[in-house]
């Protein structure tokens, strides 16, 4: 047993041993009440269980005279799925989970286990990351049973299904994989359910370890699933058949099979007008292009490229940088390296402190060294409006990703210019077409082309003219309405 060190005898593998075994641990109550018309023992882990369970819903009923065995409290106890059992892995598994245990004997090989684990969670609160003006304010918490009814009362229908897991060794973690039968393709189903039986691992605190072991490329810097903290996202994506995966004690579920595209779509797209939504998705892919290549190509002009500046440009460029002592490539290195460490101090302070750094220390050190001649004025310029410009991915660990990959970019640039940025975004767009998510295609509908998934893509169509699913996540039920009757606007006189 697990409880035992090697070499322990067959015959020390008893109740009792196990008891005696939990008491070592300060939080650890076993009682006897001698006094009570059926003396017996409780047992149970005071930092689990609720106590106000064990006084109002247990004790009362075991001073019954008429409790005379396990059967008989079995049918008295008001709480559902008493279970009487001799089986120590179970007894072990549910009192550290918070079951109460009751003997009539000290002895006994058997006891009656009951529920009385004791529930902590935060309440449910807006949204952090994923924040939105227009729709829902909910989010989820670190309860995934909490989190089960967030998707449950947006989804009530029988065919979501629920399949429970317990990964880590040590830490004994529920993950729970979310689907709606008939509607999630089979194949992605059993994926999904493969890849987290096999998880071999001693502790799993966050959603964010199962990403990093279920994801097809692990050596990728782009995510493979999307990370969200919106319930109302969650069941948006499961009707159009993904797949959502939660864990216990982690406030953010993921997404899968998902597309690049697809990170750059915010929920409140859905919200607002499809003009308005598809203008504001086309500013993040631009934005998004921008913070990539903005600095590389300030480097790769200023180094090897003079001829394409333009005469008008090239004076406000050399009065910029008449004083500056360093190479354009060291001087965006510098600024590069000093947005992210201020990034980085304003996200591990305090919220209120962490604000302050950010603008006062951007302010500071900005006029400073362009002031002491270290920077230019202009390239200052341009490392700020890529640092906004990367702001406005809707999804936080894919900005993340886009921050990483401007330094390649950056050093390609000042080893061969404008050819090494073109070489740069050929590695990159060879990496996007060969990643995929639980084996689907990456860039879909980019590659391969598929001209109705589109219609969601770079631009949100009118709702009516998107009856389908998504191709990329083969659902055996295509069809999500009518469009022909979405259409159809009776007149209120007709």
């Amino acid at each position: 047993m697990k409880w035992f060190r090697k070499g322990s005898k067959q015959e020390d593998l008893s109740l009792y041993n196990l008891i005696q075994h939990f008491t070592k641990s300060g939080d650890f109550i076993h009682f006897h009440n001698p006094q009570s018309p059926k003396p017996y023992w409780i047992s149970y882990y005071g930092s689990l269980v609720d106590a106000e369970i064990v006084h109002r819903d247990i004790l009362p009923y075991l001073q019954d005279p008429n409790i005379s065995g396990y059967e008989d409290f079995q049918s008295a106890v008001p709480i559902e799925k008493v279970e009487i059992t001799s089986d120590l892995e179970t007894i072990q598994k549910k009192m550290l989970a918070g079951s109460v245990l009751i003997q009539f004997s000290e002895n006994d090989n058997k006891g009656a286990l009951v529920r009385a684990e004791m529930n902590k969670a935060r309440e449910v609160s807006i949204p952090e990351e994923e924040f939105s003006v227009v729709g829902p304010k909910e989010s989820f918490v670190e309860s995934l049973t909490t989190n089960l009814n967030l998707i449950r009362k947006r989804l009530p229908i029988p065919q979501l299904a629920i399949r429970e897991f317990t990964v880590g060794t040590l830490s004994q973690t529920r993950v729970a994989v979310l689907f709606i039968e008939e509607i999630a393709n089979e194949e992605n189903i059993n994926t999904v359910l493969q890849r987290i039986g096999d998880l071999k691992y001693h502790q799993i605190l966050d959603s964010s370890y199962i990403a990093q072991m279920i994801s097809d490329n692990e050596n990728s810097p782009f995510p493979q699933l999307i990370d969200t903290e919106r319930p109302d996202r969650v069941a948006g994506v499961l009707a159009e058949g993904s797949i959502v995966i939660l864990v216990d004690g982690s406030p953010h579920a993921l997404i899968g099979p998902t597309t690049l595209v697809k990170f750059f779509a915010a929920l409140e797209d859905y919200f607002i007008n499809w003009q308005l939504a598809s203008a504001l998705r086309v500013i993040r892919l631009f934005s998004v292009s921008f913070s990539i290549l903005v600095t590389p190509v300030y480097v790769a002009v200023l180094t090897y490229h003079y001829e394409l500046i333009p005469r008008d440009l090239m004076a406000t460029l050399v009065s910029s940088r008449s004083l500056i002592p360093l190479p354009p490539f060291l001087e965006a290195v510098i600024l590069e390296l000093t947005i992210e460490l201020l990034r980085e101090a304003g996200a591990r302070l305090p919220t209120k402190v962490g604000q302050t750094i950010g603008i006062v220390g951007g302010i500071v050190i900005g006029t400073a060294s362009v002031e002491a001649g270290l920077t230019s004025n202009v390239l200052l310029i341009i490392v700020a409006l890529a640092a906004l410009a990367s702001f406005t991915t809707p999804v936080y660990k894919m900005g993340n990703s886009i921050r990483l990959i401007r330094f390649p970019f950056l050093l390609l640039a000042e080893l061969w210019g404008l050819i090494g940025i073109a070489l740069a975004f050929a590695f990159l767009m060879g990496h996007l077409l060969r990643l995929t998510s639980f084996g689907r295609p990456y860039m879909e509908p980019i590659y391969p082309p598929r001209l109705e998934d589109l219609k969601d893509a770079f631009i949100r169509l009118p709702f009516k003219m998107q009856p389908k699913r998504p191709i990329e996540l083969q659902s055996p039920d295509t069809i999500m309405f009518s469009g022909k009757k979405a259409q159809e606007m009776n007149d209120i006189d007709e």
